[in-house]
């Protein structure tokens, strides 16, 4: 039985700053016509009304490109370093105002406050990288010409034009800022569609990015289900930026290639933990736990297949589901808890059926297991099941909630094959006390990310770098230089002095071939590139 804490309706009642007329006033920044037909959304904590929001038609959506590409060309020209001056006073007011962040995501989301914090720390991370890096990626670079010293050749990047940006409801402000922060710092304007049941603190970091100096045509928010405004968003962008579904984002890497244009995305995973056999057990298990749990395991980084060493399987099976057993469970609005709560029902619905589906065929529970009413409505326990069979459906379908299978294995090679079993390869995490052995595992797993003694952090939180999937993980990378690149087209400039490549008066072809050749001869045992 996982202990757990009741914390009691009281505590799972908004907070007092998100009043009605604060709630009304955020509705008001969805593009939207003024007499939009309305959507309501639930606080996951007690299911309980929580926002009243407009819902965006075709026609909206269409305007709301009209006047993002009218206003582009205006933001393009505008300098860098004015685009720097307000990116970082966005990332002051992140931090300055981010009670009112935790408590938005926590509403939406059911997630813990833990939780929200580290999308407030991963915002202003990457608001800080791009506001001083854009003007070292997007600065000219002299490359190579095709005849030394007579070839003046330049790389230049221009903005797409109007970015297209859809993100998730799970990390609502991660998603919905993240991806916006290097397009806009890249020349684009944006439009963007953040899931419903979220879109409240997508439309507070739309606020905040607003009072920084944004100009409001710059970047705005669309709010409706992909069945209705779906085609509107595909049609009016010059590139997509997507999270979610590998369903989905097969259907949309299809359109973007019908219409010729880029298309990042960010899709489904089904991501393995292994544990080699030096690895510190406690170390590991508290490990195992951070990488399962966090969100309810709503994150798309998340582990939900552990493989563990044969010699020290059952001790650390033992100590990791005694630290699952121990996690406090439960709703509030402050750092108590350890986790929260599913977001919707249907997410809640696809854990149970899941872990019931796992249990009838044979599974074994060793934590957690089901959900529990008595202290919300979507809460679930943090769950281990053992003896999974490839018959089980969460055997490599991705749950996305906080349920995790865990194997035995009887070498490293083994481990490296079982966890690279799967069609997807977004996130992996490898653990042991040898740095080096546990680096060269991590080499051989095929995961765009792969963490070293840690769960996803490290390598999400090193914004330098870049992170997105392998397989049916998806394509194209958020973060680092490629993070902003992909917003850009790259133009050559070859300026062409005195002598190109055709012959000049007087020598014949022949013999100018044989002079080139020579010349190229030359250059190749100069060392010249």
């Amino acid at each position: 039985m996982t202990t757990t804490t009741h914390t009691g309706h009281a505590k799972a009642a908004l907070p007092t700053s998100l009043t009605p007329h604060r709630l009304a006033h955020l509705a008001t920044l969805v593009a939207a016509g003024a007499r939009a037909q309305r959507v309501t959304t639930a606080s996951p904590y007690t299911g309980a009304p929580l926002a009243d929001l407009p819902v965006s038609t075709p026609d909206d959506v269409e305007d709301a490109f009209a006047r993002a590409r009218a206003a582009q060309a205006g933001w393009a020209a505008t300098p860098v370093a004015d685009r720097k001056r307000i990116m970082l006073r966005f990332h002051d007011l992140v931090l300055q105002r981010q009670e009112e962040a935790l408590d938005l995501m926590q509403a939406e989301s059911g997630k813990t406050r833990r939780d929200a914090f580290l999308e407030v720390s991963d915002i202003a991370i990457t608001a800080r990288y791009y506001a001083r890096s854009a003007r070292r990626l997007l600065s000219p670079k002299r490359r190579k010409g095709a005849i030394p010293v007579l070839t003046h050749t330049t790389e230049l990047r221009h903005p797409k034009g109007v970015v297209t940006v859809i993100s998730p409801w799970n990390y609502p402000l991660s998603m919905a800022a993240g991806d916006a922060i290097p397009a806009l710092m890249a020349g684009n304007t944006v439009v963007q569609k953040p899931d419903t049941q979220t879109a409240l603190t997508a439309l507070w970091a739309l606020a905040l990015m607003r009072e920084a100096g944004l100009p409001a045509d710059v970047w705005q928010m669309v709010v409706g289900r992909g069945a209705s405004i779906g085609d509107a968003l595909m049609a009016g962008g010059d590139y997509m930026m997507f999270t979610g579904s590998t369903t989905s984002g097969r259907r949309i890497a299809r359109d973007a290639g019908e219409r010729l244009i880029g298309a990042s995305l960010e899709l489904g995973g089904k991501n393995a933990m292994v544990v080699l056999p030096d690895a510190d057990i406690d170390k590991a298990a508290a490990g195992a736990v951070a990488a399962c749990f966090p969100s309810a395991g709503q994150l798309c980084v998340s582990i939900e297949r552990l493989y563990v060493a044969d010699e020290i399987h059952d001790a650390f099976v033992t100590a990791f589901a005694q630290r699952a057993r121990a996690l406090h469970l439960g709703a509030a609005y402050d750092f108590s808890m350890d986790m929260g709560s599913l977001t919707t029902p249907s997410q809640l619905d696809t854990v149970s059926s899941h872990v019931d589906d796992a249990v009838a065929k044979g599974a074994t529970v060793l934590a957690g297991g089901k959900a529990r009413p008595d202290l919300g409505p979507l809460f679930y326990e943090p769950t281990i099941l053992a003896d999974v069979t490839p018959q089980m459906t969460l055997f490599d379908h991705e749950t996305f909630g906080p349920v995790v299978s865990i194997y035995r294995y009887r070498s490293v090679d083994e481990a490296v094959a079982l966890a690279n079993a799967t069609p997807y390869g977004l996130n992996a995490s490898v653990w042991g006390r040898n740095s080096a052995q546990a680096r060269e595992v991590a080499r051989r797993l095929h995961a765009g990310t792969v963490n070293v003694n840690e769960a996803f952090a490290a390598a999400w939180g090193s914004i330098d770098a870049p992170m997105g999937g392998m397989g049916d993980s998806g394509i194209g990378r958020r973060h680092g230089a490629e993070g902003l690149l992909k917003y850009t087209e790259a133009q050559t400039v070859a300026h062409q002095r005195l002598q190109g490549f055709t012959p000049p008066r007087g020598i014949e072809h022949e013999q100018w071939a044989r002079m080139l050749t020579r010349a190229f001869k030359t250059l190749r045992a100069l060392g010249v590139r």
